[in-house]
């Protein structure tokens, strides 16, 4: 019956602002701008293959996480970049100073981080090949490699 997360809603504490984030900063397209109250919905890659909806919230705002989907190579070899440009900050789960993608062991999955203008926790995420190692825990892509060769 589920075949996948079609779309994922959070909230932001100005509409506008996330907007132009969302779609000049990051590359989302945006879907509709409802007429009646303050939520957007903002296609996510192929329009209708994915969505993101932006419900402005002035008060207590509470701030969730949500991953792109991207390839293997683009986070190794274009997300920090792509990142510093858009004068976001790049970082990895363990959040220790480093901006180089780390590997979740038990999925396998390699990733990095950043955050929107409110705090929403956002990442770039690929699905490696190869067994899951839990017990390898989060870890470097290069130890990754190594270990994975064990």
């Amino acid at each position: 019956m589920i075949k996948g997360l079609y779309e994922t809603h959070i909230q932001v504490s100005n509409l506008k602002n996330s907007i132009q984030f969302y779609t000049e900063t990051l590359g989302l397209k945006l879907a509709h701008l409802d007429g009646t109250r303050p939520i957007a919905f903002l296609w996510i890659g192929e329009d209708k293959q994915s969505m993101l909806g932006l419900w402005e919230q002035k008060e207590n705002l509470q701030t969730r996480h949500f991953a792109f989907s991207s390839s293997k190579e683009d986070i190794l070899n274009e997300s920090a970049a792509y990142l510093k440009k858009r004068d976001l900050k790049p970082y990895n789960f363990l959040k220790n100073g480093i901006d180089k993608p780390m590997v979740f062991a038990w999925m396998p999955a390699l990733a990095i981080y950043f955050n929107d203008p409110d705090g929403n926790q956002l990442e770039f995420i690929s699905i490696l090949e190869g067994e899951p190692k839990p017990e390898l825990g989060v870890i470097s892509y290069e130890d990754w490699l190594t270990l994975k060769q064990d």
